[in-house]
């Protein structure tokens, strides 16, 4: 197989209470799963069938004909960046030298966090609010279904799953309790430094 579906970088019940084991076994194990096996069948006698994902996703960006290439890749891409954004124990507040960036952009911590959850909870049906590093501003953005913000020029930094099988089997349809509980329990913030880091 061409791509194979990544390591979690944690054990299925690392993320317990805030994230089941039954979540994971559902998220990863099925759906994230799932845009591996289809992307490797997409893309058999293609150009991309030996390509680097992000060179795919750039590639196949906006071209109608390729929309299931995209859509497959971004959602892997997605989900494995997803994965890092989430840590045991994680949540609380960032070190001093990306809490005074996140400060200086949205005027407080606790703007911040109501600003990110404001954006994953009006993103309509399904997709991901992001944190993001443009041209040496912090932002935070929103993309529906497989949206990337680097297909826009924007640097990854943090992102929120809301697509409903990351959170139903937990939350139901409390996609708020969600994003709190990710925000305040689950934000591996050493990631979202180290792609600060990088931008």
């Amino acid at each position: 197989m061409t791509f194979a579906l990544p390591k979690l970088p944690y054990e299925k019940d690392a993320l317990e209470p805030h994230i089941s084991a039954s979540t994971l076994d559902f998220h990863y194990g099925k759906h994230h799963n799932a845009y591996v096996v289809n992307l490797n069948k997409l893309v058999v006698d293609t150009p991309y069938n030996d390509a680097k994902l992000e060179d795919v996703i750039k590639d196949t960006h906006g071209k109608d004909e390729l929309v299931g290439i995209f859509n497959n890749a971004a959602q892997i891409w997605n989900h494995t960046f997803y994965w890092h954004c989430m840590a045991p124990n994680g949540g609380g507040k960032p070190g001093d030298g990306l809490l005074g960036r996140i400060e200086s952009a949205f005027g407080s911590f606790d703007e911040f966090k109501e600003e990110f959850k404001q954006a994953a909870l009006t993103q309509f049906g399904s997709g991901w609010a992001w944190l993001v590093a443009h041209k040496g501003e912090l932002k935070i953005v929103k993309t529906a279904n497989a949206g990337v913000p680097f297909t826009d020029g924007m640097t990854p930094l943090l992102t929120c799953d809301v697509w409903e099988h990351a959170y139903y089997l937990d939350y139901q349809n409390k996609r708020p309790d969600y994003v709190d509980t990710f925000l305040n329990h689950l934000v591996n913030w050493e990631f979202v430094e180290e792609n600060l880091n990088k931008a």
